[in-house]
């Protein structure tokens, strides 16, 4: 939360004069600065509304991730529309994001909408992890979104308009072949990194489907990267680091024009270890590469805004491979919000999850079990500085 800007007194001679206007625009610039903190659990917010928003309220949220699925089961445009930049054409079907938006401004939320998935009339055929055959398409489908939560389209004519969205993300993770396939195809015998190619032109499409109509009102950040990959072609699960994938982007024509932010999820690779700021060995226990992507993202595009769009630590129990213990989980929560609070570019932190998945081989991150009993995780997240 932003502090009262404190005047400084103006000296009566030019020196003192200039002296004061310098400080006073420091002082503006620093807090003018806005830091979030989130949550991201399309289960709860998708899946269990009226369950889940007033959770999230209770846990004083200022920001929800939701995944807005242009294709896939529960895709908005399963069927190919004839008026694509519409958001009122029928092959479209916004019913689960009309409301969670409704649900998130009654509790004074703001959303972030991460648009992710190509349905099968959009690339082939292909599921809904391989990019679109022409970013038109996606241009076309974000600027239906942009124009559905603009703050100014009304559904029905008895019908008062929707919340707007201003927080976009354009895929996830689209460094892991999960998101986006190929990670890598073979050109002229020689490996192509396929995905990164590819996510440039979804970045663009997205930047310039939202910008279109909202203008600066919208951020659009791009991204989303997960924090790990093997860079190996030849691999089956081929994918691709965070950093190799942010220079392949600049290499391919990403331009810092292109988008407002860029997105990470920092997961740490070692997290039975106790928390640390510093490297140990190749990576860090909190935050993962987090400060090594930083360095590269100033390098390759100047001081841009970073989100942190998913971060959490899984506990033991459930997963006794990964998980650490509830009040570990608590505490690495609570020092990792604190080390990021510190980065004046950081604008957000969404944790995932709120409540546990119940399949182990799942994600266990949650402040809840799934059998809803509450974890330390939910007082310290309740208490963190807004």
């Amino acid at each position: 939360m932003s502090k009262k800007l404190i005047l400084l007194t103006l000296g009566t001679i030019l020196v003192a004069v200039l002296i004061s206007a310098g400080a006073t625009a420091g002082r503006t610039q620093t807090t003018a600065r806005s830091f979030s903190v989130g949550l991201y659990d399309d289960g709860m917010t998708l899946g269990n509304p009226d369950k889940g928003f007033p959770i999230l309220h209770n846990l004083r949220a200022q920001v929800v991730r939701i995944t807005l699925w242009w294709g896939g089961s529960i895709g908005v445009a399963k069927t190919q529309p004839k008026n694509p930049t519409n958001p009122a054409d029928p092959a479209y079907n916004w019913d689960a994001y009309d409301r969670a938006v409704q649900d998130a401004a009654k509790y004074k939320i703001k959303v972030l909408f991460s648009i992710v998935g190509t349905p099968a009339w959009a690339n082939g055929g292909r599921a809904a992890r391989y990019a679109p055959t022409r970013p038109v398409a996606l241009q076309n489908f974000a600027t239906a979104a942009a124009k559905r939560y603009s703050g100014t389209f009304e559904p029905t004519t008895d019908e008062p308009a929707l919340p707007a969205v201003r927080l976009w993300l354009a895929w996830n993770e689209p460094n892991n072949p999960v998101f986006l396939s190929p990670q890598y195809r073979k050109v002229h015998g020689r490996w192509f990194p396929q995905s990164a190619y590819s996510y440039v032109r979804i970045c663009n499409a997205i930047y310039k489907g939202v910008h279109g109509v909202q203008h600066a009102a919208a951020k659009v950040a791009c991204g989303g990267t997960d924090p790990f990959g093997n860079n190996s072609p030849k691999s089956k699960r081929a994918s691709i680091s965070p950093l190799a994938f942010l220079r392949m982007m600049k290499k391919y024509g990403l331009r810092s024009s292109s988008f407002d932010a860029w997105a990470h999820h920092p997961y740490a690779s070692r997290p039975t270890q106790s928390p640390t700021t510093k490297p140990k060995g190749k990576d860090t226990v909190i935050l993962g590469n987090f400060g090594d992507l930083t360095k590269e993202l100033t390098r390759l595009y100047g001081k841009k805004r970073i989100w942190i769009t998913e971060y959490g630590y899984q506990t033991r129990p459930p997963d006794k491979t990964f998980g650490v213990a509830w009040k570990t989980q608590a505490k690495y929560l609570a020092q990792a919000y604190s080390i990021v609070r510190k980065n004046p570019r950081v604008d957000m932190m969404i944790w995932f999850l709120v409540k546990d998945e119940s399949r182990l081989a799942g994600w266990q991150s949650g402040f809840f079990t799934a059998a809803g009993k509450r974890k330390p995780a939910y007082t310290a997240f309740r208490a963190l500085k807004h």
